[in-house]
């Protein structure tokens, strides 16, 4: 809980209407790379061989270009907020729920495309992407996208995929004959409220919900009841994918949103668990690679994301994450990812995936909505049992 106040009181900090921002000057051309590059990032994101020496993409970009590459791994959106606020990184690989809060904030900087050449070669779906360009003036590179899945024990539900996120938010039997309860977990950041919302939008459509992240007063109230009923199932709140993976393991947790990464990595020990995109849909991440306003290695930042959009690069850190690469190129040919792994990461899926975006007051479908800071403080409510 201290964790969650402190960052996101970060997050609190650093809302303000994106289309008041004024886009500096982006770098004009690059010179000799500085030495090092410094990225915050989720977990996995950034290999070198470590985990597995089969997933390093990071051990030849040091040695072609001579920056050193460093990494902060983070857990939430709300934490990569918090640590570019603070400064002293170069990059960070941010959620849709992150970026336009960097840009409003000022903490990132516009990206001149023309010193990336390998941004022609990204998928057009993402090149304009809303979470990361705004007034047309680009805040990054797109890196990988994906769905949250529903992830579940497949002895639990006797080898029968779950169909609904009824089974996390809702008391019921599950097919092993035992209760839900206390077997469950929810995602621990304000953005899960979407996810609240996306069930709704499908089971209570007199409510009128027409996009997760704007939500009206009463629509946004009959979210926060559903995760105040679903509070009662909770095991534990997860923002830590690793300990996600030891409570599935040894906790006796059998359901829950999660990440692609966490269904991999069991699944290569060997565990009995599978995952499913529901019949409501999901939401989703499309993370871009921004750079720090005040990036002390910008010339070796901009050569990281150009190596970013390579397609060996992309289908490897694709097949590793479990997530659906950038450019369409990576989707065939990769040895790690397979020519199916793109389909089966959530390529088809793109239109039904809800992707995470901040939530502001004035919004499109309705005019006013609850904005984020109202999120913040309400989901630690939530929590909290309030």
């Amino acid at each position: 809980m201290k964790y969650l106040l402190k960052s996101c009181t970060a997050a609190l900090a650093s809302v303000s209407f994106v289309t008041q921002v004024a886009a500096a000057e982006p770098l004009k051309a690059l010179g000799k790379g500085e030495g090092a590059v410094s990225i915050v990032a989720w977990a996995g994101y950034i290999e070198r061989g470590e985990s597995d020496k089969s997933y390093d993409w990071v051990t030849g970009f040091e040695k072609e270009t001579g920056c050193k590459v460093s990494v902060k791994t983070a857990a939430t959106s709300d934490e990569m907020v918090s640590l570019m606020n603070e400064g002293g990184f170069d990059l960070v690989t941010a959620s849709g729920d992150a970026s336009l809060r960097l840009i409003a904030g000022k903490r990132v900087q516009p990206i001149n495309t023309d010193l990336i050449p390998s941004f022609k070669n990204v998928d057009p779906r993402l090149q304009k992407g809303a979470w990361y360009t705004v007034n047309d003036v680009h805040y990054g590179v797109p890196y990988l996208w994906g769905p949250n899945v529903l992830m579940y024990n497949t002895d639990a539900f006797k080898d029968k995929a779950p169909t609904s996120w009824k089974v996390v938010f809702e008391e019921e039997t599950l097919p092993d004959g035992k209760s839900n309860k206390g077997r469950v977990q929810a995602y621990d950041g304000p953005i899960y409220v979407a996810d609240a919302a996306l069930y709704l939008m499908a089971h209570k459509p007199e409510l009128g919900i027409k996009d997760p992240y704007e939500l009206n007063e009463d629509q946004y109230k009959a979210a926060l009841d559903l995760l105040r009923g679903q509070r009662k199932l909770v095991s534990r709140y997860w923002h830590d994918a690793m300990i996600q993976i030891d409570d599935f393991k040894n906790e006796g947790v059998v359901a829950s949103g999660s990440w692609p990464f966490q269904v991999n990595l069991m699944q290569a020990d060997k565990q009995k668990i599978a995952s499913t995109f529901p019949e409501e849909g999901a939401t989703g991440w499309a993370d871009t690679t921004m750079l720090h306003v005040d990036s002390e290695h910008p010339n070796c930042a901009y050569m990281w994301m150009e190596h970013s959009l390579q397609a060996k690069v992309q289908g490897d850190a694709a097949a590793w994450f479990g997530a659906v690469p950038s450019v369409p190129a990576a989707c065939k040919g990769n040895e790690l990812l397979t020519d199916e792994g793109c389909s089966t990461n959530g390529y088809d899926h793109f239109d039904k995936i809800k992707f995470w975006r901040t939530p502001t007051a004035k919004c499109a479908t309705q005019g006013e909505c609850v904005p984020y800071h109202r999120w913040v403080s309400d989901y630690i409510g939530v929590i909290g049992g309030r």
